[in-house]
């Protein structure tokens, strides 16, 4: 993603805070037992978290007792995070990861979930693995949603809508979306021994969500990617995808595949 692009849609997080805060999930209990059996995280330890948003990854990992410091871009997300946190041994720096100050050889776990992708590569994998103490782990987790296959006729008509509005947006060609799957997790993995992380693991994750079309549509007007779209041009895509839903039974299933890349220093 072109430097420019990428920081005109992470800009867009900030503007849409409630909506996120309702919207966005949190994640499985599951992920965050790999992680912790990954690495010890207690009292006693010092935690990054990279991009928190609104917290919905947050809560699990300061549960630990751990002293944690979020870095937030947003200056409203940042805001949020230290109110709902406050009875926690949390703090948040407001900026880039990429641009603030972190001690090296301090922390015993970098996380992200789903938020890592707005670093750059180059930067972020060095820079993790200069603040970790020796030992010390990286996760990296996602949340990536899929509409059900058992919704074949809904699937198309949203995809013919995609077409029509986000597609042309982007100057995206038709027939070109690729879901998540194991490979690029895989591939995800990968991509700290580059950068001199060992151990290096992998986890999938499952579950399904149920939206009403204007619960979905409220879903789809967190992502930054759609918030950018002009907005007389997104209420007409948002509307379009509501009335196939609506046509459908009212009622969309969405899969989500979690995936966590774990790697040491």
């Amino acid at each position: 993603m072109k430097e420019d692009n990428r920081k005109e849609l992470g800009e867009t997080f900030d503007t849409t805070v409630s909506l996120y805060e309702k919207m966005r999930p949190g994640y499985v209990d599951d992920l965050y037992k790999a992680i912790f059996e990954y690495v010890k995280i207690d009292g006693r330890s010092h935690v990054i978290e990279v991009g928190s948003g609104s917290g919905q990854a947050t809560l699990p990992v300061l549960r630990t007792g751990c002293e944690l410091t979020a870095v937030e871009y947003g200056e409203n997300f940042s805001k949020l995070l230290k109110e709902k946190f406050k009875d926690y041994r949390f703090n948040v720096i407001t900026g880039k990861f990429e641009d603030v100050e972190l001690e090296e050889n301090t922390y015993d776990l970098v996380f992200s979930a789903t938020a890592f992708h707005w670093v750059p590569e180059e930067i972020g994998y060095p820079k993790v693995l200069s603040i970790l103490k020796e030992g010390g782990a990286f996760a990296r987790f996602a949340n990536r949603p899929c509409i059900s296959q058992d919704m074949p006729e809904l699937a198309n008509e949203i995809n013919a809508i995609y077409d029509e509005y986000y597609n042309k947006h982007y100057n995206i060609r038709s027939g070109t979306k690729k879901w998540f799957t194991e490979e690029d997790a895989v591939n995800i993995s990968k991509i700290p021994e580059k950068y001199g992380f060992k151990d290096i693991q992998y986890h999938l994750f499952y579950r399904e969500r149920v939206f009403t079309s204007k619960e979905y549509t409220q879903l789809l007007g967190t992502y930054s990617d759609h918030i950018a779209i002009e907005e007389e041009v997104r209420n007409a895509f948002f509307k379009k995808i509501e009335e196939a839903i609506d046509r459908h039974g009212g009622k969309i299933t969405i899969k989500d595949t979690l995936d966590l890349e774990l790697a040491r220093k």
